[in-house]
């Protein structure tokens, strides 16, 4: 019996190590937090929203309330490939910080990640925003711990008040000065308002190692404080669908994502605006 559940822990550890990546298609290391934007595809560049503004800084620069957000994914429905994450953001005149942590996996693998951020209105038509990022992977047995540090950092354009270009940099770090290698990420989205309640967007990203992925998706407000949302990513020909609801407290976000062998990733937000 010893031995078939170290068998099991060693298969469940090497599936949380690779399954990930594989299924995702891109980078494994970035937060994929956020059920508003999983309903989307994770087009998210440039949609100002709480966890959007974790995946591209710049938009830290549109945040006006001190906010609060927890999210929880259930990776086809198997507990050890969860990913738990907390945010909290913080209004500092024409700048915005925010701060982000995140763990996935169990007591056998474990990958945690910090990060610092911070996003500046330059114009009326630019903002900009850095991101600082501490990443850790622990293991049981003769397994080594790795930690790794880097950055981020992204650029948003408003050419009119409907409309956005959004371009984000993940890990622009020559892996030469470090140890731990992490791929580099390029991602550039476009999106507006096609009229007051729809809007739509569309994103590539290119991740050093993986081929060009392609997403789309829109988010409508079907009525007052409830949101419809959908999209479609190139990669393993994944869908998105999901919806949003605003209480008197709270913001409360379902997302749910498809993969063609795998089923289905579902995620839950709740984002508390503080006063």
């Amino acid at each position: 019996m010893k031995q078939l559940s170290s068998l099991r822990k060693i298969s469940v550890s090497v599936f949380c190590i690779f399954l990930p990546l594989a299924a995702s298609g891109g980078d494994l290391y970035r937060l994929s937090a956020g059920a508003a934007e999983a309903g989307m595809g994770y087009v998210c560049t440039i949609k100002s929203d709480f966890w959007s503004s974790f995946h591209n800084q710049a938009l830290l620069a549109y945040n006006d309330q001190l906010s609060f957000g927890c999210n929880y994914e259930n990776r086809f429905a198997i507990k050890e490939l969860g990913t738990r994450s907390v945010g909290l953001m913080i209004p500092a005149g024409k700048a915005s910080i925010g701060a982000v942590y995140s763990n996935f996996g169990y007591s056998d693998y474990r990958r945690e990640m910090t990060g610092l951020a911070c996003g500046l209105k330059l114009s009326d038509k630019i903002s900009a925003g850095v991101q600082v990022d501490y990443f850790s992977e622990k293991t049981s047995g003769e397994y080594d711990n790795t930690e790794s540090i880097t950055f981020e950092s992204g650029i948003v354009v408003a050419p009119t008040e409907i409309t956005r270009i959004g371009v984000h940099l993940f890990n622009p770090v020559p892996n030469s000065l470090r140890k731990r290698t992490l791929p580099a990420t390029l991602s550039v989205g476009a999106g507006t308002y096609l009229s007051k309640v729809l809007f739509a967007g569309v994103e590539s990203e290119m991740s050093s190692g993986s081929k060009l992925i392609l997403r789309t998706g829109f988010e409508y407000e079907a009525a007052h404080k409830l949101w419809l949302r959908g999209g479609f990513c190139t990669n393993n020909n994944s869908f998105g669908f999901g919806l949003g609801y605003l209480t008197k407290v709270a913001k409360l976000d379902f997302g749910f994502t498809t993969h063609e062998k795998l089923g289905i990733t579902s995620s839950v937000s709740l984002i508390f605006k503080l006063h």
